[in-house]
């Protein structure tokens, strides 16, 4: 027992001084980083070395990711999707009954104006044509014995005022079975092509029945709905960009022709129509299409990526860096921007940068203050060239597509809406005959 007794109070005096020893050594060195902490703001500010300065700095400075300005060459442009429609499409429906006794053209032939379609029976009207014609001539005798008569003074004046009054019902007689008589036959209204026709000869044929279609193809028209925010950035004769599904790896250029000036009040959205020339004949009416009306090219347009910009009470900032103390730190400069379009993760900037700035794109929550001291952790890597594709505005990785633009010689889309155009097809044999 008394063994232990001793064994213990060793131990404790051991521990008591091993703690005794550890407090003298830690005293001197505490009081030592005290005086130097104390004495720093006085060594700054009494001119001590910048180099040491400049390291202290940098050590503390936060790290942040930064990208350059650059200049890209963008477009002002939007998306929409629309359908192909003729500039000039009709449906042929005979105005009175018959029975069809010619046809005069063969399914999808091109015709002209005025080309003589479908030939209804005609046998009736022509006979009421020449009765007609017959009656007439013998009002005109009529009227013109009595007014010979009426100079002698044969016959009273009233005998010619009803002889002139027969005249007219007899010219007005004929002029409607003339009417009648060519209503009977079909003729063309402008220059297309025609559908597959639904009848045959013999059939009989009801006043509004189908017979065929026609359809002006050397020019159609594209119809798509852009947002109403766009309806000040549309103006007649803009360029408009346009992919068909049928057709990948063509796309097509059309021009804007009309803006719908009633919003719909359901969607908010304004209709736009567009002209295609489509006299290499690739584009059929009702095809889908994907429209990208271009309202404005800038060629110099500074981009930057869209993380750096830092909004703040309704306002646009960026953290543009500038040369700091030594070559590893750089001081962020609060700046106010103002943005425009936004493509591709870029945003680009109207005021406030100019090309070659290096902005911070990561790390903004570190700057606590302007004209803080920042250390860059890449400005190669982000600030590069921007690929080709990239710097052009479209995909980076997206395939050759062909523009096959418009013909500006004899293009039908630069005529007076719905004017007919292109070519005059020459006369189709008949098919059949009655």
């Amino acid at each position: 027992m008394g063994s232990k007794s001793i064994y213990t109070v060793v131990a404790v005096a051991g521990i008591a001084a091993a703690s005794g020893a550890a407090w003298w050594l830690q005293q001197p060195r505490q009081a030592a980083g005290e005086q130097a902490a104390a004495a720093e703001p006085v060594r700054g500010q009494g001119g001590a070395s910048p180099g040491a300065g400049a390291a202290g700095g940098a050590a503390r400075a936060p790290t942040v990711e930064v990208a350059r300005v650059e200049t890209l060459r963008i477009t002002d442009d939007a998306q929409a999707v629309g359908s192909l429609r003729s500039r000039q499409s009709v449906v042929l429906r005979p105005e009175v009954s018959g029975r069809v006794t010619q046809i005069n053209f063969r399914d999808a032939d091109r015709v002209r104006r005025g080309q003589l379609l479908v030939q209804l029976d005609d046998q009736l009207p022509m006979a009421q044509v020449k009765q007609a014609e017959a009656e007439l001539s013998i009002a005109r005798a009529n009227h013109k014995r009595n007014q010979e008569l009426v100079e002698e003074k044969f016959i009273a004046q009233r005998a010619v005022d009803e002889s002139a009054a027969n005249l007219q019902v007899a010219e007005a007689k004929l002029a409607l079975a003339r009417a009648t008589l060519a209503r009977l036959k079909i003729v063309a209204p402008f220059d297309g092509v025609a559908g597959i026709r639904s009848i045959n000869v013999g059939d009989y044929l009801k006043d509004g029945a189908d017979i065929v279609n026609i359809e002006d193809l050397d020019a159609l028209y594209v119809d798509f709905r852009l947002p109403e925010r766009y309806q000040t950035k549309l103006k007649p004769g803009q360029t408009a960009l346009m992919d068909v599904d049928a057709l990948p790896g063509q796309r097509f250029s059309a021009v804007i022709q009309a803006i719908d000036p009633l919003v719909d009040a359901n969607g908010r959205s304004v209709g736009v129509r567009g002209c295609v020339d489509n006299r290499h004949l690739k584009l059929r009416p009702g095809m889908f299409a994907r429209v990208t009306p271009v309202f404005g090219v800038r060629e110099e347009a500074r981009m930057i990526p869209e993380e750096a910009i830092v909004p703040q009470a309704g306002r646009q900032f960026v953290y543009k860096l500038v040369v700091g103390p030594d070559q590893d730190t750089r001081i962020a400069q609060r700046v106010e921007v103002k943005v425009g379009v936004r493509q591709l993760g870029k945003v680009e900037v109207v005021s406030g940068l100019a090309a070659g700035d290096v902005v911070v794109t990561a790390g903004q929550q570190r700057i606590q203050k302007d004209g803080m001291p920042v250390r860059v952790l890449d400005v190669a890597g982000r600030g590069g060239q921007a690929p080709a594709a990239t710097a052009a505005g479209g995909p980076p990785a997206s395939p050759p597509v062909e523009i096959v633009a418009n013909n500006t010689r004899g293009n039908p889309c630069s005529v007076a809406s719905g004017a007919p155009g292109g070519r005059s097809a020459p006369a189709t044999r008949p098919v059949q005959g009655g």
